[in-house]
Order: structure tokens, then sequence, then C-alpha cells
């Protein structure tokens, strides 16, 4: 038994790991800093962060010990597991901010659809490694968008766009990287610019509209709709070279900037610690997908290359847009900065893919 975690413990990636646990203390130490402004010094959410992240670490180590193989054939179950959960929620659950997606055990709000996100690709990385895709193309298509839809009408039903937004990208993500033809892909962007027409006539609501708008032009409505992505913008370009330093952000401290813990704490990065923090914080993302991209070459299996690559899709589109929405380029659509932001169910999913990483890692260093 010690002689198998010996083994397993040599062939971790510790490098990927450290990436991970820097870029969380980074957050640790802004949502300190955050906690300073309160006049009260609340550090409840500090404390919560700490025991995420260790629940995460623990979580982590787990699942890197884990056989992946075990997901790899348990992942239909899984993934039937899914719909019964979100199902679950929308009965069961409580809303929070208009959205009905949360349930409460024991005080603390678990976030079901944080996990989804692991189980659809899952499922995804076990269907494209299952079929052969020269041979039916189309078919392997229409499946696998019916499959992640199902997911995605359920996440919307609650409703969370940002998250049915993030299931989407992750379907979109795999057909991109498993190799079809790019004329499907022509197929797709008219079908979904189609979609978003008839959302925009039919479904959007108001606020929805404004948020678009308010992206397209900030300065449109910068005291009310506009008012957090200006208030993110003036944060992140105030920050200078190193900073204003921690605990002295004036947007975050004066409480000018909404959310500073958890959707814009990058922005609270860039004004507390200059370009010096932000770059640093974009550097330690470089590493994880750096690491993740060599890794690629010693898997073994197909399943192993595509749940890897997904899930650096994923991480890459959360960081994006969540970097995106601090600076502007991006519409404010809720999404956390992962590893960074506080909060529990997205923490610990993003710890938990990396331990299914890890476990695809050590699995192709040794003889298995």
């Amino acid at each position: 038994m010690f002689s198998k975690i010996k083994i397993y413990l040599k062939n971790f990636d510790w490098i990927l790991f450290s990436a991970v646990i820097l870029l969380s203390a980074l957050g640790l130490a802004e949502i300190y800093s955050i906690a300073l402004g309160q006049g009260t010094l609340d550090l409840l959410n500090f404390q919560k962060q700490i025991g995420f992240i260790f629940l995460g670490v623990v979580l982590l180590f787990l699942f890197s010990f884990l056989d992946y193989h075990f997901l790899r054939n348990s992942s239909y179950y899984i993934y039937i597991i899914g719909i019964l959960v979100l199902i679950s929620v929308l009965i069961f659950g409580q809303s929070i901010r208009g959205t009905k997606g949360w349930f409460y055990i024991f005080g603390l709000g678990i976030q079901p659809v944080e996990f989804i996100k692991i189980i659809l690709i899952l499922f995804l990385a076990r269907f494209f490694s299952s079929v052969a895709l020269r041979s039916r193309p189309i078919k392997q298509l229409i499946l696998s968008g019916f499959f992640s839809f199902i997911l995605i009408f359920l996440v919307l039903l609650q409703p969370d766009f940002g998250s049915a937004l993030l299931l989407s990208s992750i379907w979109l993500v795999t057909i991109l990287l498993v190799g079809f033809d790019k004329k499907y892909f022509i197929v797709i962007a008219v079908l979904l610019l189609i979609i978003m027409a008839g959302a925009w006539s039919f479904g959007f609501k108001d606020y929805q509209k404004q948020r678009i708008i308010t992206f397209i032009n900030p300065s449109f409505d910068s005291l009310d709709k506009g008012y957090n992505a200006t208030q993110a913008t003036i944060a992140v370009g105030s920050g200078g070279l190193v900073g204003r330093g921690l605990g002295f952000g004036s947007q975050s401290q004066l409480k000018f900037l909404p959310e500073a813990q958890n959707d814009f704490i990058f922005a609270v990065i860039s004004e507390e610690l200059g370009f010096v923090g932000s770059v640093l914080t974009i550097f330690l993302f470089c590493v994880i997908f750096f690491k993740c991209l060599l890794s690629i070459k010693k898997t073994k299996n197909d399943f192993g290359v595509f749940f890897i690559l997904i899930a650096m899709g994923l991480i890459f589109i959360e960081m994006f847009i969540n970097i995106g929405m601090n600076t502007g380029i991006m519409p404010i659509v809720g999404i956390s900065l992962p590893f960074v932001s506080y909060g529990g169910s997205a923490l610990l999913s993003s710890y938990i893919l990396i331990g299914i990483i890890q476990s695809i890692i050590i699995r192709s260093k040794i003889n298995y």
C-alpha cells in the first residue's frame, strides 16, 4: 500500500500542483485584503476559503490516486446521475439572485452545476474515444450535441445563463479538438447566429439585452447597468506597475467594485499588485496549460488525451471570460476566476479537475 503511494507521489506533477496552490494563495491574500475594507474586519469568507482550499487539496490527491479508468468506464452512469441532480435542484433547490441552482447542507451552499462541467467533460471524452469519427461524423456531432444539450437545457431552466454558456463552450471546444471538418463549424456558427437572433427577439429579458448593449458600449450607462464593468476597468487601470499594495485598493476597499472577491477579483489583483500581479496570475495559468500539454505526449489512450484537452479548454475559457469581464472586453456573465475567486463549489470543481488530470499523468508514467 505505502509503496504504491510512494510510486504515485514520485510521478505526481508537483509543478502543476504548485501553480494551482500559488493561484489559490494569491486569491486568498486578496480575499483577506478585501476583508480589511469591511470596517469590522470580518474574516469569515477568508476562513471559509482556507477550508475550501484544504478540502480541494484533499480531493485533488484522492482523485489523482483514483484510477481514471474507473471514471471512464462509469462516465455514462455518472452522466445520468448528473441529470438527476439537475432535476433535483430544480425541485428542491434554493434560489439565490433569481437562480434556483443551490443545495444547502449544514449551512453551506453547494452549486451542482459546477460539478456538471466535470461530468460533461467525462462524458464527451468517453464518447469520442469510443466512436469512429470519420465513418459517421454527422451522427456523432448530433448525438454529442443532443446529450450535451440535455444538461444545458436543465441549467437554463434554473436559469443560469453563465453556466449554460460554459457547458455549451465545453461541447464546442470538444468538437473543435477531436477533428471535425471545418464545414461543420460553419453550419454550427450559422445555427448559433439564428438561435441568438431568436433569443434576442423572444427569449432574452430586458436586463440581459442591457448587459449586451453595455458590453458593446460600457459608457452607455456607466452609473447603472455599466457600473460594474466601468469600476472594474478603473481598478485594473489604476494599479500601475506594482499596484497600490494589499489593503490599499480604493476601488475594492471603498466598495466601488461589487463582488470584488468573486467575479472581479482579477481587478483587485491588478489594482493592489499592479501589472506585476496581473502578469504573475496569467503566468501561473500558462504553467498549468504548459504542463498539461506536455503530459498529453505521454498519455496512452484517447480518453486521457481528450479529457486533458477539454479540461484545459474549460479552464482557459473561464480564465479568459473572467479576465475579459474585468478588462471590459467581455460581458458581465458571473464566471469566477479558476483557483482564485472566492467560492466553494467552483473551487472544489477546479481542484477535482486537476486531480483527474494528475491521475492520467501518473498512470502515463508508470507501466499500467
